[in-house]
Parts: structure tokens; C-alpha cells; sequence
């Protein structure tokens, strides 16, 4: 059974080049960087979450809530497949109840703080996004628009290596590492126009990382979503 369901809506992802050398100590052992035409990437991604529940039940006033994340990208071998995954360097939510029970379950980096958006966005029209949110004083927005109908990435793309990972990879506190499976089906999605994400991250990401997301993105795609299925976390075999 899954931990977790629920329906992701209206995705923002922010993509900027990083040096391998700051992602390298932050990937989970028994892990290796998964590179995009030999760079590796990290995403700022806001997105809505919709009609959340654990183990199937739904919990009073935490269904419906925004989530904001620092991601990069990694991958495994494991059981003759090539297991092409996430890896978390910081996720925000509203409220502190969330963030606890993420960071109990999967030890994931959550932290809560006041947050909001403006989504005005169709599959068919195009429209407008923007998740706002305040952590240490300082005030984010991450925002863009697209036009036209949204439609699925093309095979090979940079948009379907960046949309298209199926698991989550979790460091632990003792070295080891939690795998988590993650469903949902092929994303229809857009270009963004007009992307940007402000607000000095220094305090939020530390200084490197906010070096890495204070320029323009090398690119910007929304998402309209779909339902998703978070499985239970397994440790895996390091040997």
C-alpha cells in the first residue's frame, strides 16, 4: 500500500547547471550523479499538492498545501535496471505537522515556513503560476507563464530527463540510504516563459547553492501533474 497519495498540480521547475563538486558529498551512498548530457543539474520546483493522504486516509487540514524543493539528480543500478532517481537538498511546506512526519519516514531535509501561491493555469490555454513563501526574513518567489495547449516531452529531451524519475534516494544519519518508489504517469507540460526565482537563498540553501540559483535558469518547464502514489522507504544493500 502506498504511504502516500495524492495529485500534484501545477508544476514550476527551474533548471540550473552545478558544479559536480558541490553536489558530490550530498549523494546517497550506493548512489551516483545522474549527469544531463555530461552536467549535472539541480531543479527549484514549486507545485501544489491536492487531496493528500497517508495510508489512505485523509488528514484534516493538511489535504491541500504548497511544497517548494531544491532537488539533483541521481541514479542506481539494482535488479537489472537502471533506477533513475531524486535526491533532496532542501524542501519547504506550510505547516510543521508535514514536515515532521517527512522527516520521520524518510529523514527527507523539510522545513516548514508561511507560504502561497497565485495558479491560473489550463492544459489547454496556458496561464500562470507563482509559489511565494518566507524563511529567515527574507521573501521567494518562483514564477512563470506559458501559452498554447501543453503537450508531452519529446523522448531523450532535457524536459523528460528532468520530469521522468521514479524514485527518491534519502542519505540517512548513520551513512545508509532509503529508496522510495514514486508513481504517476507521463506529465503534459509546457516551455515557461518568463521564469525566475528571487530572493537571496543564501540563508535557505547556503552560500553555494544560492550562487547556483541567482542567475537566469539554463531552462523552465511547467507541468500540469497528475495523481502520484509515494511508496514505503526500504534501505538498501550497500554490501
Amino acid at each position: 500500500m502506498p504511504f502516500l497519495t495524492a495529485r500534484w498540480e501545477s508544476l514550476l521547475l527551474l533548471n540550473y547547471a552545478c558544479p559536480t563538486e558541490l553536489l558530490a558529498p550530498l549523494v546517497p551512498a550506493g548512489t551516483e550523479l545522474d549527469l544531463w548530457q555530461g552536467e549535472a543539474l539541480v531543479s527549484v520546483v514549486g507545485f501544489l499538492f491536492r487531496d493528500t493522504r497517508l495510508l489512505g486516509v485523509p488528514v484534516p487540514f493538511h489535504r491541500h498545501f504548497e511544497e517548494v524543493n531544491l532537488r539533483f539528480y541521481v541514479r542506481r543500478e539494482e535488479d537489472g535496471e537502471v533506477r533513475r532517481a531524486v535526491t533532496f537538498v532542501r524542501e519547504i511546506v506550510p505547516r510543521r505537522a508535514i514536515a515532521a512526519v517527512a522527516r520521520l519516514a524518510y529523514n527527507e531535509p523539510y522545513v516548514a515556513a508561511p507560504m502561497d501561491h497565485a495558479v491560473d493555469l489550463g492544459a489547454e490555454a496556458g496561464g500562470s503560476v507563482a509559489y511565494g513563501w518566507r524563511h529567515g526574513g527574507e521573501r521567494f518567489l518562483l514564477s512563470a507563464s506559458a501559452t498554447g495547449p501543453a503537450a508531452f516531452a519529446e523522448p531523450d529531451s532535457e524536459a523528460r530527463f528532468i520530469t521522468e524519475h521514479y524514485w527518491g534516494y534519502t542519505r540517512q544519519r548513520d551513512g545508509g540510504t532509503v529508496a522510495y518508489r514514486v508513481e504517476h504517469s507521463s506529465w503534459r507540460l509546457w516551455e515557461a516563459e518568463d521564469a525566475s526565482f528571487t530572493g537571496d537563498a543564501t540563508g535557505l540553501y547556503g552560500p553555494a547553492f544560492a550562487e547556483v540559483v541567482a542567475g537566469p535558469p539554463r531552462s523552465a518547464f511547467l507541468a500540469v501533474g497528475s495523481e502520484v502514489s509515494v511508496w514505503p522507504g526500504r534501505r538498501i544493500d550497500l554490501g
